[in-house]
C-alpha cells in the first residue's frame, strides 16, 4: 500500500472526502452570491433613505452599490490569488469571508448612499472577490478526473443564491426592516463562511485518485503547467478571455433587465419578479451542465455551444417578442452565463495547469468584472437612444458570432513546448 493510498480526508479517502469538500465549497458560494439578491433590497432601501434619512436619492443611486460591488469583486481576485499558495486555502477564505460579512454588517449602520458604495460595494465586494475563487481552486486540484464537473458543482451555489437568498431577505424586509435584515446577513455570513473554511485545503503535490491517469484530448490533460506572466503571453489567454467576456457580457445584461424586459413583454409584474428567482436555476444548473459537457468535448466546443445558445436566444426575442420567447430567451441567457462560470475556470486548470491556477484564474475573471460594466452600460444606451431594451439583442446576435469564430481561432490548448 503506497502512502497516497493511506491518505485521510474528513476521514475518508481522499476520493470520497473531496466530495465533501465540493459541498462545502457550494454553501460557500451560496453565502458570496447574495449579491445577485440586490434587486430585493432596492425598494426598501430607497424607502429608508427618502422616509427615515429624508434624503433624496435616485434609482441609479440605489443600484450602484451593485455595480461597485461587482467591479471590486472582479478586481480583487487577482490580487488575492497567490496567497493561497503562501498562506493556504483555508485562511484566504476565512479572510474573505470575514470582510464579506463586515460589508453587510457595516451597510446596516449607513446614513448616506455614499457610505453604502464605501463598506457594502468596497469592502463587501473585496470579501467575496478574495473569498470566490479558493474553492474553486481547491476543487480543481482535488478532481483531476473530472475538474469541469467538480468546479460547476463547487460554483453551483453562486448561482443558485438568489433563488434562496432573496426570499430570505424579503422576509427579513418584511419583519424587521431593511438595515436589521443587513445586520442578520452579515453575522450569518461571517459565523458560516469561517466554519466552512475550517477543512479546506489542498492535496499532496501530484495527487491524483486512485487508478487514474488522463487522457489526451480531454479537459482533464494539461497542456501545460504556467505560471501567470507565461499564460498572459499566449494567443490561448486571449482567446479565452474575449469568450468569456462575450459570454458574460450577454449573461450580465440579461440579469439587469430581465424584470423590465418581462412587463414589457406583456408579463405582469408580480410575475416578472418571481420569474427572476425562476432563471436563478438555470444561472446554477448552467454551472454543472457545461462543466460537465467541457470534461467530455473540451472546453473550446463547450464554448462554442454557448454562443450557438445566446445567438439563438437573442434572435429569437429580438424577431418574435412575446412572454412565452421572453422566458425561453431569458432562461438560455442566464443558464448560458452559469456555464461560462464552469467553462473559463476549467479552460484556465485544463490549459495552464494548476501550479498557479489562483493567480491565473484572476487575471481571466477580469473579464467577468468587465462583462458586468459592459453589459448593464450596454443595455442602458439602448434603452435611452431607442426606448426599448429589445434593440441590445441584435448587438449580443452579432457578439455571439463573434465569440464563435473567436473560440476556433484562438481558444485553444497552447502548445505543449509552453515554458513553464
Amino acid at each position: 500500500m503506497t502512502a497516497q493510498s493511506r491518505e485521510t480526508l474528513l476521514g475518508m479517502s481522499p476520493e470520497a472526502g473531496r466530495w465533501v469538500l465540493v459541498l462545502l465549497g457550494m454553501i460557500i458560494n451560496l453565502c458570496l452570491g447574495t449579491i445577485y439578491s440586490w434587486s430585493v433590497f432596492v425598494g426598501p432601501l430607497t424607502e429608508y433613505f427618502q422616509g427615515t434619512l429624508n434624503q433624496s436619492v435616485t434609482a441609479g443611486e440605489i443600484l450602484m452599490p451593485f455595480s461597485v460591488f461587482l467591479a471590486f469583486f472582479a478586481l480583487a481576485m487577482p490580487f488575492t490569488g497567490k496567497y493561497i499558495e503562501t498562506i493556504g486555502p483555508r485562511n484566504v477564505t476565512i479572510l474573505g469571508g470575514i470582510l464579506t460579512g463586515l460589508g453587510w454588517l457595516l451597510a446596516s449602520t449607513v446614513t448616506s448612499v455614499w457610505m453604502l458604495y464605501l463598506v457594502y460595494g468596497v469592502i463587501g465586494g473585496i470579501g467575496v472577490g478574495i473569498a470566490y475563487g479558493v474553492p474553486v481552486a481547491v476543487s480543481a486540484r482535488w478532481f483531476p478526473d473530472r475538474r469541469g464537473v467538480a468546479v460547476g458543482l463547487t460554483l453551483l451555489g453562486f448561482g443558485f443564491s438568489a433563488f434562496l437568498t432573496a426570499n430570505i431577505a424579503g422576509y427579513l424586509i418584511a419583519g424587521h426592516g431593511v438595515m436589521t435584515t443587513f445586520r442578520f446577513f452579515g453575522v450569518g455570513f461571517m459565523i458560516l463562511i469561517v466554519l466552512l473554511a475550517l477543512p479546506l485545503r489542498f492535496p499532496a503535490p501530484g495527487w491524483k485518485p486512485e487508478g487514474w491517469a488522463p487522457a489526451l484530448g480531454t479537459s482533464a490533460h494539461m497542456v501545460c503547467e504556467c505560471r501567470r506572466d507565461v499564460m498572459v503571453r499566449t494567443r490561448s489567454f486571449y482567446g479565452l478571455w474575449a469568450c468569456y467576456f462575450i459570454g458574460c457580457l450577454a449573461g450580465l445584461m440579461a440579469i439587469s433587465i430581465a424584470k423590465p424586459v418581462g412587463t414589457d413583454a406583456g408579463i405582469e409584474a408580480g410575475l416578472a419578479t418571481l420569474l427572476v428567482g425562476f432563471f436563478a436555476l438555470f444561472n446554477g444548473g448552467g454551472r454543472p451542465v457545461f462543466g460537465a459537457l467541457a470534461d467530455r468535448i473540451t472546453p473550446r466546443n463547450t464554448a462554442v455551444i454557448s454562443f450557438v445558445l445566446i445567438a439563438l436566444a437573442s434572435g429569437l426575442i429580438w424577431l418574435v417578442p412575446g412572454p412565452v420567447t421572453y422566458v425561453i430567451a431569458f432562461a438560455v441567457l442566464w443558464g448560458c452565463l452559469g456555464g461560462w462560470l464552469a467553462i473559463a475556470p476549467t479552460a484556465t486548470a485544463s490549459y495552464f495547469g494548476t501550479c498557479d491556477y489562483p493567480r491565473c484564474y484572476g487575471v481571466v475573471f477580469l473579464a467577468y468584472g468587465a462583462g458586468a460594466i459592459a453589459g448593464p452600460q450596454l443595455a442602458g444606451f439602448i434603452k435611452t437612444s431607442t426606448g426599448s431594451y429589445l434593440g441590445v439583442f441584435p448587438y449580443v446576435l452579432v457578439l455571439a458570432f463573434v465569440g464563435i469564430i473567436i473560440a476556433f481561432v484562438a481558444m485553444n490548448p497552447p502548445k505543449s513546448d509552453t515554458p513553464p
